[in-house]
Formats: C-alpha cells, structure tokens, sequence
C-alpha cells in the first residue's frame, strides 16, 4: 500500500490557542480529535521565531546556523538538502499546497548553471516541493510576489479589483462600502468580505484535496500549509463574532518586567508592535479574529478527516499537526514574535501516526524537549529510509510514538538574526553580530545576546517568564552552565554533510602507509617491521 504523510502547519499559531492544550473557550473539536489519536508534544520549540528562517529548519531538519537562511527572503542556499531530496528516493512525492517562505539561492543557481524551468531548478526555487498551489499571503498593494492561484480564484469568483486578496479576503465593509483595510487593528472584529468558502483557509483544504483525490494511489508527503492565523487578523462571517471580550485569556505580562530591562527587551517594548498589544482595547479587537481565525482552521480539519476516511486513506496516512512559530499578542507587552517566551517559540506538535505499532500512545502527551527539526528524520523513517544523521540534525520521533525509546535531547535550541530589524540594529556594532541564541533545558531558559548581558529565567518558580535574571549574581553558575552548554553545542560539527561519520570510521580513518604513503620512516628495516605487524 502507498504510505502518505499529511503535514499540515498554521502559520502564528500559539501553542496555547488549543482546546487540548488547555484554552478554557475556544472551539477545535477536530484538533483535539488529532491529539486523542496520536501523541501530542507539549514541549516543542522552533529554531527561529520568524517565519522563514524556521520553515527553513522544519525542511531541512537542520539548525539555522547550519543551512544559513537567517530571517525572512534569505536565500536557502544551493546544495542545502531538504524534506523532497530525503524522501523522494524512497518513492515518495514532497508536494506544497499553501505557504512556504521559501525563496530561492538565485546567485546560486547562476554561478551552477541550473536554470529554474528545468525539473531540478523548478525545486530548488521552491524549497525542494513540487508546487500543486503556493499560496504564502501577505500581500501588499504593490506586492510583487503573488500567490499562484489565489487571486485569479478569486477573481473568477466575482471579486474584484487590482488586489483581492486584500481588499476582498483580508478587509471589511463600511456602511457605504468602502474598504476597511484589515492592516489596520481597529477593523480585526469586522467580518471579512469575502465569503467564507472564498476565503484562504477554505480554499488551501480544497485545493488539498484535489490532490489527494488525484493521487490516492501514490506515496506522498502533502504539506499543507496556511498562511493564517497570522495577521492581517481578520476573518469571515461566521467567525468574525464566536468570541468576545470575555473568551480572552488574562494577559500574560509583569510591571517587573519593564523595571530597569535588558537593552533587547526595552527595544522591543517601544516598537510600534509592542506599544499597540500593549492596549486593552487592541487585544480586544485582534484576540477574538485570532480564535476565529484558529477555529476555522479547525473545521478545516474536520472536512480533511471526512475526505480521508470517505476516500480509504485514514489508515495510510500519517497526519501531524503544528505550527511554524507562535504570537505574543500582548504578552510581555510585546506583539508580533521574534523572541523566545514561550508564546512566541513553542509551538504546538500532533503526529498521528496509523501502525499498529502506535496503538501503545494514541492520546498521550509526551514531556520530552523536542524541536522542529525532528520532524524531517520523523517521515523518512516512517517512509522506510536510513536517517543521515551527518546531514540531519534532528532526532525521528518514532521511537516515542512507539514506546521503545526517548528522545536523546537535554536541551533545545532557537536562534534569531535581527540585522533586518531597524529598531534593534543600535544593540549590535554590525550585521554579523546581530544574533540571539536560546537554550532550554525544561527548566531554565538562558538567552545568548551578543555584545550584551545574556538572559536567564527559571519557569520552574517563575512559568510566566517576567523575571530575568541575567544579571543575578546569585544565578551566576546556572548562567555559566547554560553558556558552557552552549558553546559545547555550537563547537559541534553542523558544517560536515557530504560525508557520514560511518565513511570516516570505515574508510578515512586508517593509517596513511596501508595507502603507500610512507612518510615517517627512517629505512627499509622500519618499513618492513611496520609490514610485518600489520594484521592479514
């Protein structure tokens, strides 16, 4: 039978905004239905808080100091392996249908001689997928990047104008008709004006299906990726009004945490995006979108799950549900992302995988630290492959799933560059040294912010993350511990990937003279002593 992985991923969605990772009000009966039939892991972490340069290390199972594409429009460099070049060997397609951030090394491609219209320049523009339907969002009046069908969907649909995506799927209607731009926060708790089966979550389900129905019969790897619940937070009717003022959690924020902070905190709590969620009436309007949004992707699910059982393939199909990054939206009077408390980092992990030899797990949580990259190791050994781990730098969580081993992490890892971040760039004397690293041991989190004080919260006496304790002098060996854990991992080999440790022990790792490279002796006496004790 053909083995197929359904990988769905929402893009800014919090790790809390789920009803089965305990959000009091909000509604996903399907995704909570996923977590109950497989195993959820509650404690997973991305390795950039930004869009792109974390889909970067979901693809190719590698650390972002390791395949270089440091924040949004970097280039993922030619000769980086990803998801489509592990699993396509093995028989199986790697297939896009919504957003992927990708964007291509074209001085790369140039310098090689790989022009895009040939098959393998058609993948390395697009992140190693083949694309059924690239759908990425955010697009700007003026924008040059277009999604590949979306607006021409809804155009033939009877939306007008230049943008519809903008003025149709991602605004409102005032009384006279005019636009209510949904850039703009006030106009999140307007209803969309665009239709809800127009609108981009619907629409990437259908265009998913169409594949699936075109390929049931085949392996494949489906990345089914939506480019909400990420702004511009606004929604269709009926979602647009499910949830209210009271449906919003408490904000998760301290008066300490504005009390003489770290220069990189005080930077972002002046930022536009941190001064607007740091309004009442702004969590407000947006909160409520946001669940909206969520739900809707939720009944999504619903109409994957009843395709996939009305068309035979629930029991081939491995399903896994996650997030690329989460949303502060107010918490640490900060909005947006970028950083890494929890609600920004960590991210929310359902595989549900259909062997038999998960039975063991189906509706459990696991504890263990586990990170986005796990997941590329995670589908090749699904899929039968060997996982290389010169190359991959994740671990396959298939040995939890099936109860015969745990993960072998003590730590995890996330970075961010921030050199594109104008109101950040006065931390860093120049682009280079632009860089923040997370380490996180299930207790303490210690951030690396060079040029700068690191920082250091312990969220076993402080869960809320509002006290930082980079500078206590009482902390100071959790702080040179957490460095030193560091550096042990940032020494590690990330760079060596065109040859395995395995070829190195059995074919590099020998003395020179059993090639005839006779250096060091002195005569033919020693020569032929040397000879003389070498095994047969």
């Amino acid at each position: 039978m053909p083995q197929k992985i359904l990988f769905i991923m929402c893009d800014q969605l919090r790790y809390d905004y789920l009803g089965c990772t305990g959000h009091p009000h909000i509604r996903t009966p399907n995704i909570d239905a996923l977590a109950a039939r497989g195993v959820r892991f509650d404690r997973t972490y991305v390795q950039s808080p930004i869009c792109g340069p974390s889909r970067a290390s979901f693809y190719t199972g590698r650390y972002t100091r390791s395949h270089g594409s440091l924040w949004n429009e970097h280039p993922l460099r030619v000769g980086e392996m990803t998801l489509g070049d592990h699993l396509r060997p093995l028989g199986m397609r790697t297939v896009l249908c919504g957003k992927s951030h990708a964007t291509p090394d074209w001085e790369g491609m140039k310098r090689l001689g790989i022009e895009a219209t040939t098959a393998i320049g058609a993948l390395l523009v697009e992140g190693g997928f083949e694309v059924w339907d690239r759908c990425d969002g955010v697009v700007p009046d003026g924008a040059e990047k277009q999604p590949s069908h979306y607006n021409d969907h809804l155009a033939d649909k009877g939306y007008d104008g230049e943008n519809p995506w903008h003025h149709w799927a991602n605004s409102g209607r005032g009384e006279d008709g005019e636009i209510l731009s949904g850039w703009l926060l006030k106009h999140a708790s307007e209803p969309a004006a665009v239709a809800d089966e127009d609108s981009e979550t619907p629409y990437t389900t259908t265009r998913a299906i169409e594949f699936m129905e075109q390929a049931k019969d085949e392996s494949w790897c489906l990345h089914l990726s939506y480019i909400k619940p990420h702004w511009p937070y606004i929604v269709p009717a009926p979602y647009h009004d499910m949830y209210g003022p009271e449906h919003i959690i408490p904000v998760n924020r301290s008066n300490l945490e504005r009390q003489d902070p770290h220069p990189l905190m005080a930077a972002y709590y002046d930022y536009r995006y941190g001064r607007a969620f740091s309004r009442d009436d702004v969590r407000e309007a947006v909160i409520p979108a946001y669940m909206g949004l969520i739900t809707q992707i939720d009944d999504q699910i619903g109409r994957l799950m009843s395709y996939l059982k009305e068309s035979g393939q629930i029991n081939d199909t491995m399903i896994v549900f996650t997030s690329d990054h989460g949303d502060y939206l107010g918490d640490h009077w900060m909005g947006e992302k970028e950083l890494f408390h929890d609600a920004s980092a960590r991210i929310p992990l359902i595989i549900v995988d259909p062997s038999e030899e998960a039975n063991v797990t189906r509706g459990s949580i696991s504890q263990s630290l586990t990170e986005a990259i796990d997941l590329v190791p995670t589908f090749l050994e699904f899929a039968g492959g060997e996982v290389p781990d010169h190359i991959l730098e994740g671990h396959s969580l298939l040995p939890e799933i099936y109860d015969t081993g745990q993960t072998p992490r003590d730590f995890v890892i996330s970075e961010y560059d921030y050199s594109a971040r104008p109101h950040l760039r006065q931390l860093s004397k120049d682009t280079k040294s632009c860089s923040l690293t997370m380490v996180f041991d299930g207790r303490w989190k210690f951030i690396w912010v060079e040029g700068h004080r690191p920082m250091l919260y312990d969220l076993e006496t402080d869960p809320e993350e509002v006290v930082d304790l980079g500078d206590s002098k009482k902390h100071q060996t959790q702080i040179e511990r957490m460095r030193e854990m560091m550096f042990n991992w940032a020494r590690q080999q990330h760079t060596r990937v065109a040859i395995s440790d395995a070829q190195i022990e059995t074919g590099r790792c020998h003395d020179d003279a059993e090639d005839g490279v006779y250096l060091g002796f002195w005569d033919e006496t020693e020569l032929n002593a040397w000879r003389q004790n070498q095994p047969e």
